[in-house]
């Protein structure tokens, strides 16, 4: 007799999980980069209008798919039509490889935490040299929170073509991030379901302490003011079109098959239409939300490093010509250096190559993003707090909580068509098929514990998603609406659900989610002829700076193998099945 499929606790459980799952480092460390290059304020107008067309439909789409096949994406989508299981293997394949690399930022994370606790922070000052006659060079010419990350965390060498040694205390983090992945997952549902609670909830609880800490900060309203003052100018530029549709598209976690495995744990009647609306305004309001709070502390990273430009330039002057203490302040610099300049011309030049143009502007406009914004930025705000090393400790066991929630999904999408296919299932338990899954990807993650892991890393997250991920969603929402029939899919839905969905999802899923997704593949595909020879940006540690280089033939082709195994599945699987038919006797199949 077959064995009954787990369902969630309640509707509740399964709502967390989406959350946990969608709501994760993107949405604090890329949204608010995007708000302050692409028009602050005025960046919420394309990014709510591509939720509308995009996030929302192709959201409730995957999440009924689940919900009506009760299947892992693979079954999902062979249920639906035998050539488009090559779909749901193009997912798992994506997943994977998102797993391999994604669970390395949470060692960072817990090697972070881990530091928290010291007093002081070990990235609050530069260590001293081998004689204890000065600060570490390289420290000097960057700043103790790049050099902390660089050199520290990840030791990283000049180039990729250095692979260097395994670092080991970055491989034990990495290890107690799979068995802390791996205990989350071990019962499926059952376990996940209560984790969830907690993933999904602890980051808004250390988001609302942060808000209101980070509104007390000296020049938070600066920072405030830079995000919430729009350059509706940008709104003419189609990047910012085109990076609000990816946004939308990759925060929500459409195409990796996750959506769909939570979906298919759902009673059969469950209102997956107004989980998915909940869902995406949820994960869009922590976007904002996110960018509110980073945006004051950025304000306040800003106004500290200006104002110390200031001391710095008003203390040399002022040693430099002799003067009286409080003389030059911050208002009548300008005027004092033109001064000098004119009354003392050749003193003033011999000083002039180390007056800093300080300037608030230029310190807001510089826009990070990534590793660089939750590692680098965020530690140099934290570390000028009082009380430095509670606000360190929250704010990454906050990020350890997004990216565990994420690594949730991921593992679903990849454990729940291993766990549905009756061959594994009967000679593996659960618990085995988990633990080797981790146990696998743990060890080929070692890969980005290396001194070169960091470019390794980039390479992953730039390029194996971001185009089979755009196919793959485009084939999901064509196959449903042109193979399987949107209105047997409307049907379905009015069993589900109790009624036929509106006319603005069937536009959406017919013509405007598949035109758009078409639009942003050619944007890519373009983008990436005009680019030219890829870079990627390389740590200089005698200039103390990230340099560009050019990517290595064999970096090329493994992005190239990266991007070609996914997609190649989609085609490949339906050449197969169409080899098999021709093969047997011909068959009238039916889709069930």
């Amino acid at each position: 007799m077959e064995k009954t499929r787990p369902l969630w606790d309640n509707p509740l459980q399964f709502v967390f999980a989406c959350i946990s799952y969608a709501v994760g480092l993107g949405n604090v460390w890329r949204f608010p980069y995007l708000c302050q290059k692409y028009g602050g304020g005025g960046f919420l107008i394309p990014y709510l209008i591509m939720l509308i067309v995009e996030g929302m439909p192709l959201l409730y789409l995957e999440l009924a798919v689940g919900q009506r096949m009760r299947q892992g994406s693979i079954g999902a989508w062979k249920t639906i039509s035998p050539y488009l299981s090559g779909v749901g293997v193009a997912s798992v394949v994506v997943s994977f490889f998102l797993s391999m690399y994604y669970n390395v930022i949470n060692a960072w994370a817990f090697w972070y935490l881990f530091h928290s606790f010291q007093d002081p922070l070990p990235w609050s000052s530069c260590p001293l040299n081998n004689n204890f006659t000065g600060y570490v060079e390289e420290c000097e010419k960057s700043s103790p929170t790049q050099y902390f990350w660089y050199r520290e965390t990840i030791n990283i060498s000049p180039s990729i073509s250095e692979n260097g040694t395994i670092q080991w205390e970055e491989v034990v983090c990495l290890i107690l991030a799979w068995f802390t992945v791996y205990i989350c997952i071990l019962r499926g549902t059952e376990s996940t379901g209560k984790v969830v609670y907690v993933t999904a909830s602890l980051p808004y609880f250390v988001l609302l302490i942060y808000l209101v800490r980070g509104l007390t900060l000296h020049g938070a309203v600066n920072g405030l003011t830079y995000m919430f003052t729009p350059k509706l100018e940008q709104l003419a530029n189609p990047k910012a079109w085109i990076n609000a549709a990816t946004q939308i598209f990759f925060s929500l976690g459409l195409g990796f098959g996750s959506l769909i495995a939570f979906a298919s744990y759902n009673e059969p009647n469950n209102n997956c239409e107004k989980h998915a609306i909940i869902v995406s305004l949820i994960n869009s309001g922590t976007s904002i939300f996110a960018s509110i709070v980073t945006f004051s502390i950025y304000g306040f990273k800003a106004t500290f490093n200006y104002e110390n430009c200031l001391s710095r330039v008003i203390l040399l002057l002022t040693n430099t010509f002799d003067l009286e203490e409080g003389l030059i302040n911050a208002d009548n610099l300008a005027d004092m250096k033109d001064f000098l300049n004119e009354t003392f011309p050749e003193k003033y030049a011999t000083v002039f190559p180390q007056i800093k143009n300080c300037s608030l502007d230029a310190e807001l406009d510089t826009a990070v993003q990534g590793t660089g914004l939750a590692f680098i930025v965020y530690s140099e705000a934290i570390k000028n707090m009082e009380v430095s090393q509670l606000w360190s400790v929250l704010y990454f066991l906050m990020l350890l909580m997004l990216g565990l929630g994420s690594m949730l999904g991921n593992t679903a999408a990849i454990l729940t068509p291993l766990t549905d296919s009756k061959f594994l299932s009967t000679h593996l338990p659960k618990e085995v098929i988990s633990g080797l899954v981790c146990f696998i990807n743990c060890i080929i993650g070692l890969v980005f514990t290396m001194q070169s892991g960091n470019y390794w890393f980039d390479i992953f997250n730039d390029y194996a998603a971001t185009l089979p991920l755009l196919l793959i969603v485009l084939v999901e929402t064509l196959a449903v609406c042109y193979v399987y029939g949107l209105k047997r899919f409307e049907k379905d839905l009015q069993l589900m659900i109790g009624h036929k969905p509106s006319w603005y999802w069937k536009i959406m899923w017919a013509f405007a989610s598949p035109l758009l997704i078409i639009s942003l593949f050619i944007f890519y595909i373009t983008d990436y002829i005009l680019t030219g020879t890829l870079q990627y940006q390389a740590w200089d540690a005698s200039e103390g700076r990230l340099i560009p280089k050019d990517y290595p033939t064999y970096a090329l082709v493994v992005i190239g193998l990266l991007v070609a195994a996914s997609i190649i599945c989609i085609p490949l699987a339906a050449l197969i099945t169409f080899i098999r038919r021709k093969s047997q006797r011909p068959s009238i199949s039916v889709i069930a």
